[in-house]
């Protein structure tokens, strides 16, 4: 618990610096090929180019796909003011009064709440990323160091874990994001492809956003339904038909995380599920929505660590689920 509180308090320490060691594990090869035949700092440069344009394209890919739906709801302001007139109506004819609400909750004060929270929200993640854009520099300059240092300790039995248990972990954690990657881009084309069939608006982006969102266990597939379906409100003049769409973009999501990927993944990142649903919500708790994305690596990597100790072995099996794969087998 103490740990826990800790790691709550000092989140803007830690947070970043979990981040730049996931990245470091993801990018380091890439980094290690090209020390192979040009100097470390140029090697380092065109390292952290990489990175940082793939994040902007797929934080790009996200804002396009917003902005598309965005521009088109604006354009499309009549509709959903007769949609939200007769849902008043029907609401206040059963006896739920929505202007009371609205006049409670919803007010002045509330919006310039809300745009102080949104606006320290943005500075907030700047300044998260441009810490853990500086961590994942000076790391992947230390990394080789780091491993000599480990294996000159007098303590042979600790530099064995370390040395083991940071291979394995850098090893599941780049094939955690590859299957993650291919899995969205599956559940992009299905979503995408299933919205076209179904006739509602908007079938590329939503395509998209489901692929970008899948990045967030739970709660991005969620968010990747629940937009879709608050068009389709206003494009569907039947309620069982967005009921429908809902169910069956679900059941699109439900079937590519809970059925493909685990097989696409195999052994190697096996874990139990009760475990995956506990580690998003522990470090969503802990971290916000950067710990609801980190939240299943950070327990692989502790996993990984401790069935590379004999002493600690059993939690990995008891908690990794099935056929759980040892560090000496990757």
């Amino acid at each position: 618990m103490l740990a826990a509180a800790a790691l709550a308090q000092a989140s803007q320490v830690f947070a970043p610096l979990a981040a730049a060691i996931f990245i470091i594990a993801v990018v380091w090869p890439i980094q290690r090929r090209l020390q192979w035949w040009m100097p470390k700092l140029v090697a380092l440069a065109i390292t952290i180019i990489i990175t940082v344009t793939v994040c902007f394209a797929l934080a790009s890919l996200a804002a396009w796909g917003f902005g598309r739906v965005g521009h088109s709801l604006l354009a499309d302001l009549a509709r959903y003011q007769a949609f939200y007139e007769a849902t008043v109506t029907w609401l206040d004819g059963h006896g739920v009064s929505v202007a009371a609400l609205w006049a409670e909750h919803f007010n002045v004060g509330w919006l310039l709440r809300a745009t102080q929270y949104v606006t320290g929200r943005l500075n907030t993640t700047l300044t998260f990323w441009v810490i853990a854009l500086v961590y994942v520099m000076l790391g992947l300059l230390e990394v080789d160091d780091i491993w000599r240092r480990i294996k000159r300790l007098e303590n042979r039995a600790a530099a064995a874990v370390l040395l083991e248990g940071g291979a394995a972990t850098a090893a599941k954690l780049r094939w955690f994001l590859m299957v993650r990657t291919l899995m969205s881009a599956v559940t992009g084309l299905l979503v995408g492809a299933f919205a076209w069939i179904t006739g509602l608006p908007f079938a590329l982006e939503w395509g998209v956003i489901a692929f970008v969102l899948n990045y967030i266990p739970f709660i991005g597939p969620f968010i990747a339904t629940l937009f879709p379906t608050l068009l389709a409100m206003t494009q569907f003049e039947s309620w069982p038909a967005v009921f429908g769409l809902f169910v069956c973009l679900n059941i699109i999501q439900f079937a590519v995380g809970s059925y493909v990927e685990p097989r696409v993944a195999g052994t190697m990142l096996s874990i139990s599920p009760v475990v995956v649903l506990f580690a998003i919500f522990f470090w969503t708790f802990l971290w916000g929505l950067f710990g609801t994305f980190i939240g299943v690596p950070i327990t692989l990597a502790i996993l990984t660590f401790c069935a590379a100790h004999p002493s600690s072995r059993w939690i990995a099996e008891l908690l990794g689920g099935s056929d759980q794969v040892k560090p000496s087998e990757l």
